[in-house]
């Protein structure tokens, strides 16, 4: 059928484990992630960029989600479901994050540099867009691939919205689209991570419902 996996490296609902090609694809992502959050958050800080700050955050997270995918892929649907909705809570947990620093900067009125944000947003955008092109094919799988693909998504849509916003901040010489765009992406997080946990819990629902059918009765 369409939108189904058929080969031996994608996941899917019905349990079956994937193999070595989604973990070199992890291990590629968790690099590039690990290192354009060392690279984003020094620039955010340096720039006054809510924005970067908060794409730089999601570096964090999605390094972290990849680390907890590998440690997971080779293991039954029901614990990569768990692991699954770990990732959810941390991802609606750091758009929250976002969201109180977004605040900080709009209360203490900090100007970001509009061509620091500019240069770094397009060195995510290009980091994102390679790492979301390697993880297209495992979108379709069960709740722990469906995480990473939703974070890698919305890690471009965020990167192209950076973008925007120094394009914004340069016109008009305020820190306000800097401000909306961090909102934004911290709504994104949010909004990820709930769908992302009740995926996960879809498929903790279905797996229990299977255990108890497959357990024996006892006569009284």
């Amino acid at each position: 059928m369409a939108g189904c996996c058929h080969d031996t490296d994608c996941g899917s609902e019905n349990g079956e484990r994937p193999a070595a090609g989604w973990r070199r694809v992890l291990w590629i992502a968790l690099a590039i992630n690990g290192a354009m959050f060392l690279a984003e958050i020094i620039a955010g800080v340096a720039a006054g960029s809510a924005s970067l700050q908060a794409d730089a955050i999601d570096f964090l997270g999605d390094t972290a989600n990849y680390a907890i995918s590998l440690g997971v892929a080779g293991l039954a649907l029901q614990w990569r479901a768990r692991a699954a909705l770990v990732k959810g809570g941390s991802l609606a947990g750091l758009g929250l994050l976002v969201l109180a620093t977004t605040a900080w900067h709009a209360v203490a009125g900090t100007l970001p540099q509009a061509e620091t944000m500019g240069i770094v947003g397009v060195l995510a955008l290009l980091a994102n867009a390679g790492v979301a092109l390697l993880l297209f094919r495992f979108r379709t799988g069960d709740a722990n691939m469906r995480s990473v693909w939703i974070c890698s998504r919305n890690d471009v849509i965020g990167n192209l919205a950076v973008l925007a916003a120094a394009a914004g901040v340069f016109g008009t010489g305020t820190a306000w689209p800097d401000l909306i765009v961090a909102a934004i992406m911290a709504t994104l997080g949010v909004t990820g991570g709930w769908h992302i946990i009740r995926h996960a819990r879809r498929e903790l629902q279905t797996t229990d419902a299977a255990e108890t059918l497959a357990q024996p009765t006892h006569a009284l």
